[in-house]
């Protein structure tokens, strides 16, 4: 009996195997879980078929054979999303993926959530699974910013009304700030604002109001700023600013670490449509944004003309004589 307590006391002051397995930048946990049922992990050499086990620094986790990857620093990504990719590691029709369209040499990533597949701006991409769910919960608290266009007409009262929430075909809608930045034809610009992200939330809501969105672009989420990153890159926040941002209550909770060394090698994503972990590859910093080119400022020459430069010239010339 007492061996049978002490195991399991042994046991409790563990992680959640599915847990690990995110926090080391493998899959997400739902995949982990996922990966556990189809009897692909291994733990201190016996398959498991349940992710109800705690593990402990010392056991050894095996997925298909393959080591589990030791956990890096706790890292974030500031990602400009076009339009027309999932925010998924592989799309079963065969549509472009946002972690296909990603640059080499970046570690294995998860999204903070998702960004339709027409919805563009900013997306969040972490290393740390633990970071990526908790900043994910509606507790977390942090708003995420919108501009909208949307076809049709509504009225600034209107959208005062949703700043206590709406109960759409049975599902609940937390407070939601907007107003009309202006109007373009037959359509109206808004700033959009919410704290939850329900999936397909600002459309649904505006749905409701008589409004057809026809372009969603994610400007901001918690402090962090899409800025003028251009479509299409990606940039990494530093790590003081990263500590410094989530602030000591949700880097406990999210269990992030930035003590730890940047990994030796990194686990690259799948091809499309694969559910295979990836194999490891030497990485290399990403790609540094680029900046936007300086406009040169025109000459005289160029604003005025050569002929009336020339004009200007000799009169100068001539009061300097005088």
């Amino acid at each position: 009996m007492s061996r049978e307590r002490n195991s399991s006391d042994r046991r409790s002051s563990g992680e959640r195997i599915a847990k690990v397995m995110a926090r080391a930048g493998l899959c997400s946990r739902r995949e982990a879980e996922a990966w556990i049922a189809a009897g692909r992990v291994a733990v201190n050499g016996k398959p498991i078929a349940s992710p109800a086990l705690d593990v402990l620094p010392h056991d050894r986790i095996v997925v298909d054979g393959r080591p589990l990857p030791a956990r890096e620093r706790t890292r974030l990504f500031l990602y400009h999303k076009p339009r027309g990719l999932i925010t998924s590691h592989a799309d079963a029709r065969g549509r472009p993926t946002v972690f296909a369209a990603l640059p080499e040499g970046l570690p294995r990533l998860i999204s903070v959530g998702r960004l339709d597949l027409n919805t563009e701006g900013l997306l969040l991409l972490t290393n740390d699974g633990g970071l990526a769910r908790t900043l994910e919960l509606p507790a977390t608290g942090w708003l995420r910013r919108y501009r909208v266009r949307a076809h049709g007409r509504v009225t600034q009262d209107q959208l005062d009304g949703l700043r206590d929430g709406v109960r759409i075909d049975g599902i609940q809608y937390g407070p939601i700030e907007a107003r009309i930045e202006r109007e373009q034809g037959a359509n109206l610009w808004l700033a959009f604002a919410m704290r939850e992200g329900k999936n397909r939330e600002v459309k649904n809501v505006l749905g409701h109001l008589g409004l057809a969105v026809n372009r969603l672009i994610r400007v901001s989420f918690g402090p962090f700023q899409l800025g003028e990153l251009p479509p299409g890159a990606i940039a990494e926040v530093k790590t003081r600013t990263l500590r410094d941002q989530l602030g000591e209550r949700i880097a406990a909770r999210a269990g992030a670490d930035f003590s730890l060394p940047l990994a030796a090698a990194e686990m690259p994503r799948p091809e499309r449509g694969s559910s295979e972990p990836p194999r490891t590859r030497p990485t290399s910093p990403p790609a540094p944004v680029k900046a936007r080119p300086h406009k040169r400022r025109p000459s005289d020459a160029e604003r005025i003309g050569e002929p009336e430069l020339a004009r200007r010239q000799r009169r100068g010339r001539r009061k300097a004589r005088r």
